[in-house]
């Protein structure tokens, strides 16, 4: 199950995931959005903020993906639950419903990371985390939820999102800051999520990637 399956980083999850072989249950407020057709693609309606929309979908399925996102930009920033509210309803359904892996979308500016260039450094605490402080500060209420449940969870904090082409070549660092993290594309954060689904490594952890 994909949540959030028209944004960025989730419609590029849903294309991969169909193109490896999985069925996929795709969520998303207005599923005429998603334009995509596929045997093994289930759109749903629902909304993360009512779970009860797409409550009775989630029998079944052996993964939950959580690509929420607030629409906007660097100038657009205002207060949100949507990460932390969101992603609590949504664990408590996975909890309910006993599915344990679950992947949940952050970022890697949320916190400054010391194997940086000084000037990444400098932007990332004096422009990046003022200017989205309301979605950092609810991204950080999200992994403390997160971390806080049994689930079997990966928390993916990539850097800066480009729409570039899928390349599959990526790194990544585990529970630890990946030096040089400075960008990378929606389509390769979707590639490391689906090729990585059943890699106990990273459960229970936090995973920085980038090229």
């Amino acid at each position: 199950m994909i949540i959030g399956a028209n944004g960025g980083i989730g419609r590029q999850t849903v294309e991969l995931a169909l193109k490896a072989g999985y069925h996929v249950t795709a969520v998303l407020r207005q599923p005429a959005n998603l334009p995509l057709t596929h045997p093994h693609l289930e759109k749903v309606q629902g909304d993360v903020m009512h779970p009860q929309s797409f409550e009775r979908y989630m029998n079944d399925q052996d993964v939950v993906i959580s690509a929420l996102g607030v629409k906007g930009g660097l100038l657009s920033d205002k207060p949100t639950t949507l990460y932390s509210q969101g992603n609590a309803n949504l664990i408590g359904l996975m909890q309910q419903h006993d599915i344990r892996r679950g992947y949940f979308i952050s970022a890697s500016a949320l916190d400054i990371s010391p194997v940086m260039p000084i000037f990444v450094r400098f932007a990332a605490k004096y422009i990046l985390q003022r200017l989205l402080r309301h979605m950092y500060d609810d991204l950080r209420e999200m992994e403390k939820l997160v971390k806080a449940s049994s689930l079997e969870w990966t928390i993916v904090r990539p850097p800066r999102l480009t729409n570039k082409p899928l390349t599959g070549s990526y790194r990544f660092s585990i529970n630890s800051f990946l030096k040089n993290c400075l960008s990378i594309s929606r389509a390769d954060v979707a590639h490391f999520m689906i090729n990585n689904t059943s890699n106990k490594e990273i459960y229970q952890t936090t995973v920085e990637v980038g090229y």
